[in-house]
C-alpha cells in the first residue's frame, strides 16, 4: 500500500485470486455474451477496440480486507489473515458492459448478469472459472467496464490480461479476472463463489467451516476508512507526526467527514480531505497531530452521504469467512 499516491503503480497494486493466471492465446481468444440474450455474441479483442472506449478511475477492495482485526474476535480457520494491503487505485480503461449487453440484446426477463472467468478453480470435486453476477440494474451504469488496461498499460496477467469485469463500488470479487463469457440471467449466479464462499454469515457451521451458503451474499462496498500512518505496532518519537490513511463511501456515496482519535474514540478532530476525483475512488486524508510519550490507541472513521454510521467494535462485524470488516479501524503505536 502506498499511502502518498493517488493511483497505485501497477506493481503495487494488490491481487487476489483462487487460482493461477490462465495462459490464453490472444489470438484466438474469445468472449462469448449467451444467455437470455436476442442476439449471442462472440468477440475477439479487435472486436472490442472498435467499439467506444471509456476510462474509469476506480478503487478495488477486496471483501477480506482488514480481516487480520477479526481475529482478536475469533478465529478464522483458512482465511487469508489481510491487513489494510487489499485496496488499490487505479484508472481503468476499455468498453462499457452496456454497450456489448446492447449489442446482444438482453431479454426483459434478465434480471442479473453473470461473469465467469477462464481460469481453473478446484472446489469441491469440481474445477470450474471463478465467477459471479450482478443486477442488471448495475450492469448499466456506463462506469460498469469491461477492462482492456490499467493505467494505461495492457493489463498484466496476475490482473486479468486480456480483459476483465471492473465493477466500481461493489467488492472486487465482482469484477472477474480473465474474463472468458458473460451471461444474462433470471437468477444470481450459480458459480460456487457466489453461492457458498463470498458471503455473510455470523455462525460458523462445524461440519462446513468453509460454506457459508446460507449467508447473505456481498455486493456493495461499505464505508470504511484506513490509517496507514502510523502503521499498528510502529515505535514513534515523542512530538508532530502526521496521520495518513484513506476512506471510501459505501457504493461510491461522497465522503463528508473523517475524524481521528488520539485516545481510543474518547474524543473526536476532523481531518483533512484530499479532493475525490470521482466517485468510484477512495479520498485520501491526513492530519497533523502532537504525540505525547506512551502507548497509545488511533482511531479513524469516516462519514459519507448515505448518513449511516461505521460500527464502533469489532464484534458487531465480525462473521465467519472475515469479508467486510468496517468497524472504526485502530492502530496501536508506542511513543517514545
Amino acid at each position: 500500500m502506498v499511502a502518498r499516491s493517488f493511483e497505485t503503480p501497477i506493481e503495487h497494486f494488490f491481487s487476489r485470486s483462487h487460482a493461477p493466471p490462465p495462459l490464453i492465446d490472444t489470438a484466438t481468444w474469445r468472449l462469448v455474451v449467451d444467455g437470455l440474450v436476442k442476439q449471442p455474441l462472440s468477440l475477439s479483442l479487435d472486436d472490442l477496440r472498435q467499439l467506444p472506449q471509456r476510462r474509469v478511475s476506480a478503487t478495488l477492495l477486496c471483501a477480506g480486507l482488514r480481516r487480520n482485526e477479526l481475529l482478536q474476535v475469533a478465529p478464522l480457520p483458512g482465511e487469508l489473515p489481510w491487513g489494510p494491503e487489499p485496496a488499490s487505485t487505479a484508472q481503468w480503461s476499455g468498453v462499457s458492459l452496456r454497450d456489448v449487453l446492447t449489442l446482444a440484446g438482453v431479454a426483459d426477463d434478465a434480471c442479473h448478469i453473470g461473469f465467469t472467468g477462464l481460469d481453473a478453480v478446484t472446489r469441491q470435486g469440481s474445477t470450474f472459472g471463478f465467477g459471479g453476477s450482478i443486477s442488471v440494474g448495475k450492469a448499466d451504469d456506463p462506469d460498469v467496464l469491461l477492462a482492456l488496461e490499467q493505467n494505461g498499460a495492457p493489463l498484466w496477467p496476475v490482473h486479468g490480461f486480456p480483459l476483465r469485469a471492473l465493477v466500481p463500488g461493489w467488492v472486487g470479487a465482482r469484477s472477474v479476472k480473465w474474463l472468458g463469457r458473460i451471461t444474462a440471467l433470471r437468477a444470481p449466479s450459480e458459480n460456487y463463489f457466489q453461492t457458498k464462499a463470498y458471503r455473510i454469515q455470523r455462525d460458523i457451521d462445524p461440519e462446513r467451516p468453509a460454506d457459508v451458503s446460507g449467508g447473505t451474499p456481498i455486493a456493495e462496498m461499505n464505508l470504511n476508512a484506513v490509517m496507514l500512518e502510523p502503521a499498528d505496532g510502529a515505535t514513534l518519537p515523542s512530538g508532530a507526526c502526521t496521520l495518513r490513511g484513506w476512506a471510501v463511501g459505501a457504493a461510491g456515496a461522497p465522503i463528508t467527514a473523517v475524524e481521528y482519535s488520539l485516545d481510543d474514540g474518547e474524543s473526536w478532530a476532523p481531518a483533512t480531505l484530499s479532493a475525490q476525483r470521482s466517485r468510484w475512488t477512495w479520498t485520501q486524508w491526513q492530519a497533523r497531530v502532537t504525540l505525547p510519550a506512551g502507548a497509545q490507541v488511533l482511531v479513524v472513521r469516516a462519514h459519507d452521504a448515505t448518513n449511516v454510521p461505521q460500527p464502533s467494535r469489532l464484534e458487531d462485524v465480525w462473521n465467519a469467512k472475515g469479508y467486510m470488516n468496517n468497524a472504526w479501524h485502530r492502530v496501536r503505536i508506542d511513543v517514545t
